[in-house]
């Protein structure tokens, strides 16, 4: 057991040029409307700065010179192809299988690790986040990650602790200002495992993986679109609130 799903070049290389036309479009039309000033701005504890626009959100890299994107969320009904995605059976088959249910719609994400700008992501588990949210349906949540460039060790692929999902909610980290990240001094490194992939591949993996990905220092970009699937027919993202105090319920 490892408790995550690796999809070698699921999709064609012309499905991923198309995905990364789209990628760009969508990127360049919410920027134009957040340079236009249609925003709401949110800056969390540990000094990230959040766009809303629209109805999405922008999380801007904290450290880059000038302006560049680390994310935005959600994503899927700015185009129409990204979201035909949630119904794509190669996604929703084997998601079905991992969360034990019919795969239906939580969030869509598009994740941009530009070159030589892509932040680091530190140790994390992404189910306290969905657990303020969604409450005890987040250990339901799974992600789909559909890579848009090839995935190194250079410019940061993911990072894994195999079976961490079947360990459940990880000691969290007393000293960063969010409450969401992992302690690192909980991970077992040794087990770590980095997912290199061509450009096409899926990654999916549990709310409950304990991941981390490296900043990209290359002279290419990073693109990933994140797929996060739970059980059809409860509500979406979008429909629910973040609640910081659920933090106290987690161990």
């Amino acid at each position: 057991m490892t408790g995550y799903v690796l999809l070698e070049s699921l999709f064609t290389a012309t499905e991923v040029e198309r995905l990364r036309a789209v990628a760009e479009q969508v990127h360049a039309e919410v920027v134009a409307a957040a340079e236009a000033g249609e925003t709401d701005v949110t800056v969390w504890p540990d000094g990230h700065r959040l766009e809303k626009v629209r109805g999405t959100t922008i999380h801007w890299e904290p450290d880059a010179v000038g302006k560049a994107v680390r994310s935005l969320s959600p994503v899927s009904q700015l185009h129409p192809a990204l979201d035909a995605l949630w119904d794509e059976p190669r996604l929703v088959d084997p998601m079905s299988s991992l969360i034990g249910a019919q795969a239906g719609r939580f969030v869509a994400k598009l994740n941009f690790k530009r070159a030589g700008v892509g932040s680091e992501f530190a140790w994390h588990q992404d189910f306290p986040y969905w657990y303020c949210c969604a409450g005890d349906a987040a250990y339901d949540i799974a992600t789909a990650i559909v890579m848009l460039d090839d995935n190194t060790v250079a410019n940061g692929a993911m990072t894994l602790i195999p079976d961490s999902p079947s360990e459940g909610p990880v000691r969290r980290d007393p000293r960063e200002p969010t409450g969401l990240l992992v302690d690192p001094t909980a991970v077992d490194v040794g087990r770590a495992v980095t997912v290199e992939a061509p450009a096409g591949s899926v990654l999916m993996f549990p709310g409950l993986m304990v991941h981390r990905s490296a900043p990209n220092r290359t002279a290419s970009d990073r693109r990933s679109l994140l797929y996060c699937f739970q059980p059809a027919g409860r509500p979406e993202l979008s429909a629910l609130t973040y609640d910081p105090e659920r933090l106290a319920a987690l161990p």
